[in-house]
């Protein structure tokens, strides 16, 4: 299997997934004025993104203040995902669920087999996505991604709000272009 990142300054994959309040997210239709900022993440099971989602619902008034809309998409289905909606106290953050593991690939995700329950006793699902953070622009291109293989160590989301008042204010492009020989 070959194994594929996304281009800065490329379109990134159609994404169209159910949002755990009602209606979709369709990225694209009703961009941020500035961003989208879509955090990928493992699912209900996973300790770790609970934890990373609670720092991004503190921050979310911080990102919608700069046009940023923010959106935690999972593999999970509706019940699992409106229970971690439900443990972050989501207010700011909106959450989609029922992403694909084809349209988890189409991105660039890590998928990853079940080995049973975590250490919080839910159960992994059979397949799903490792985490991946993107920053895309109004237009449907690519800003910023990280992609992991793991849960751990993860790109910090005040790290990110100081990254876009940069980009914002100095104009910066997307970096890692570059298509040609090397």
């Amino acid at each position: 299997m070959h194994h594929s990142a996304l281009m800065p300054r490329y379109p990134v994959p159609a994404l169209n997934v159910a949002l755990t309040e009602g209606g979709r997210f369709v990225l694209g239709a009703q961009p941020g004025e500035k961003f989208d900022l879509l955090v990928f993440y493992r699912g209900l099971h996973c300790p770790i993104c609970a934890k990373y989602l609670l720092e991004l619902e503190r921050l979310a008034p911080e990102f919608a203040a700069r046009g940023v809309q923010v959106v935690a998409i999972s593999s999970d289905d509706e019940d699992r995902a409106g229970q971690m909606a439900a443990k972050v106290g989501a207010t700011g953050l909106k959450f989609a669920y029922g992403l694909s593991l084809r349209a988890a690939r189409e991105w660039g995700l890590y998928i990853s087999t079940s080995r049973g329950k975590t250490s919080i006793g839910i159960d992994e699902p059979a397949l799903f996505s490792e985490p991946g953070v993107f920053i895309v622009r109004p237009d449907g291109t690519l800003y910023y991604s990280a992609v992991q293989t793991m849960p751990f160590a993860r790109p910090q989301f005040q790290d990110l709000l100081g990254a876009i008042d940069f980009a914002i204010s100095k104009d910066y492009p997307a970096r890692g272009e570059f298509t040609g020989e090397v």
